[in-house]
């Protein structure tokens, strides 16, 4: 939707939410009653035929460490949640290109509690398997902080059904990924210490042992696979993300080095068998954007931790996750999944050397289907009246009903704790997926003294931005607080003091937003103009994640943030 229409449609749908807006609203509780969301970033205004081409990345917005399997005609793809919940997002496609959020693989509170986990922690690089021996899907995932390497499986997918967590305590470290040989033996690859100890700070090594499918649990001794990445006197920094592949008899181990920022890269190496020894493949790395002169077109940066995915033809292509900075080395959308064919002729090579990732790419055949858009240019808004769907995350485990949806929109009761400490405060958001888009909603809410409901652009619990209803000194006001480690209140302005809806509105252009706010019956204003949100990308910021856009009700005053 062209922003332009975007605009004529929110004030006719305004008006009609405020002449609907009649109950009062109870003490405490805030009330939304609309959320609308447009992305309009200038590299995906192209023209493409949508059945013969798609447009890179193919889920915007932070979906990082991508993993994909197939069961026939269906691909199936996880990526990582960490503290956030429910956890790791499960998607559906049947072109590997078009994806429908099927809802997430952990959802009860219970099976993976991420109660006051450190931000970054958590559930880290998922990985998801299909094993045609016992028709059976997996995922083995890593809850840093929490009960370490774990696996769950199901039969459908679909159903949602999958099972509690089952602790895997032999595999240290984290990424664990599945294989399934075709004599039916499973085998557990993960990240770990090298043996004898490290010799640099990042250096670590990649490890298998047998799995067995009846018990679901290792077996045998542990077998080294690679010690430091593919030339250890060059120290490469945290080689991870192990995955191995089996084809015309030859097993392919593919893993990442390089850390997870702009030196990311993905490395590939080809054994006789599953055990090794593994030897490089003649082209290294076959993934990286770390070579490339910084004043490129459409820049891709952080290109890293693939995952090789064949089709039912034939093809083979590759996930991964990669960033698109806005100036220099900041993004706020987070570490976003790509899609990429792979070349393969004696060993894959994702992308040669020196190519950049494009963001139009040619694949014949497409199916659409009229499902919402999870790449390019989309817009998109909910009146609340149904549960929330797969869109919307809530930080760490919620432990109380503190929200609710139906006719009169979302509710939601302070919780008690606030989005600048290490517990679950009253807060729901969805993912930024754009550079430059808009994003507002509707809000009912009669502060009582020191409280706080709005939207909030939130990264992490030192670097977010506030903009909401507040009251303060016996007065209401709209306030916007900006925290870079500190919060900054960076406006108070009056406002009556009644519960009439207010709509607040976000425009955000890179590493700017604007501010704006209409009370009942007037025009919109603004409450600050070109604030930096610089603050929020991920070279700021640090960690893994990137920034939800979300709804609020909670404390906001600075003597709050030590909780």
């Amino acid at each position: 939707m062209k922003i332009a229409t975007f605009r004529r449609i929110v004030p006719m749908l305004s008006l009609l939410l405020l002449a609907a807006a009649c109950r009062t609203t109870p003490a405490g509780e805030a009330r939304f009653t609309r959320f609308a969301y447009a992305g309009h970033d200038a590299r995906f205004e192209r023209s493409i035929d949508p059945r013969n081409a798609y447009l890179n990345p193919v889920l915007c917005g932070f979906n990082s460490d991508p993993s994909v399997c197939r069961k026939g005609g269906d691909y199936f793809l996880v990526t990582s949640s960490f503290t956030f919940h429910p956890s790791i997002p499960i998607y559906h496609s049947r072109d590997l290109v078009h994806w429908r959020s099927i809802g997430s693989v952990i959802v009860r509170p219970e099976r993976l509690p991420l109660d006051s986990l450190r931000f970054n922690r958590g559930v880290y690089a998922a990985d998801i398997s299909y094993n045609p021996h016992n028709d059976t899907f997996y995922v083995v995932n890593t809850c840093v902080d929490g009960i370490g390497n774990f696996a769950v499986k199901c039969r459908d997918p679909f159903a949602g059904d999958w099972s509690d967590p089952i602790p895997l305590p032999e595999a240290e470290g984290i990424d664990p990924s599945l294989f399934f040989d075709d004599d039916g033996r499973a085998y557990l690859c993960h990240n770990g210490m090298p043996p004898g100890g490290r010799q640099w700070n990042s250096h670590r090594a990649l490890w298998m042992r047998e799995y067995d499918l009846d018990r679901d649990c290792l077996t045998g001794d542990p077998v080294l696979l690679l010690d430091g990445g593919l030339d250890p006197a060059s120290r490469p920094e945290w080689l991870e993300g192990p995955r191995i592949y089996k084809t015309e008899g030859r097993y392919y181990l593919l893993a990442a080095e390089g850390g997870t920022y702009e030196n990311h890269a993905q490395i590939a190496l080809v054994a006789d068998a599953v055990t090794g020894p593994y030897r490089p493949c003649a082209v290294n790395p076959v993934l990286t954007q770390r070579d490339l002169p910084e004043d490129r077109p459409d820049k891709v940066t952080c290109a890293g931790h693939a995952d090789l995915i064949d089709t039912p033809e034939g093809d083979w292509y590759a996930v991964f996750h990669g960033c698109r900075p806005y100036a220099d080395t900041h993004y706020n959308t987070g570490r976003e999944t790509f899609l990429l064919p792979v070349e393969r002729s004696r060993f894959p090579v994702i992308l040669p050397p020196g190519e950049a990732i494009p963001t139009a790419v040619r694949k014949p055949g497409l199916q659409p289907d009229g499902q919402p858009p999870q790449s390019g240019n989309f817009s998109w808004e909910t009146d609340f009246r149904k549960p929330l769907d797969g869109r919307w995350l809530w930080i760490r485990t919620p432990r109380s009903r503190w929200w609710r949806t139906g006719e009169e929109g979302l509710a939601l009761h302070d919780s008690g704790c606030t989005l600048f400490g290490q517990g679950s405060p009253a807060f729901v958001g969805c993912r930024q997926q754009h550079t430059d888009f808009e994003a507002e909603t509707e809000l009912r809410f009669r502060p009582q003294e020191g409280a706080f409901a709005g939207m909030a652009l939130f990264q992490n619990e030192r670097h977010n931005l506030l903009f909401g209803k507040s009251r303060r000194g016996g007065r209401t006001e709209i306030v916007v607080i900006r925290t870079e480690k500190r919060p900054e209140i960076l406006c108070r302005l009056p406002i009556a003091d009644n519960e009439k809806p207010v709509v607040l509105r976000i425009r955000a252009a890179g590493g700017r937003c604007d501010l704006e706010y209409a009370e009942a019956g007037k025009p919109f204003a603004t409450a600050a103009a070109g604030v930096d949100c610089r603050n929020l990308s991920t070279h700021t910021a640090r960690g893994f994640n990137g920034v939800l856009i979300g709804l609020y009700n909670g404390k906001a005053a600075t003597e709050t943030n030590n909780e």
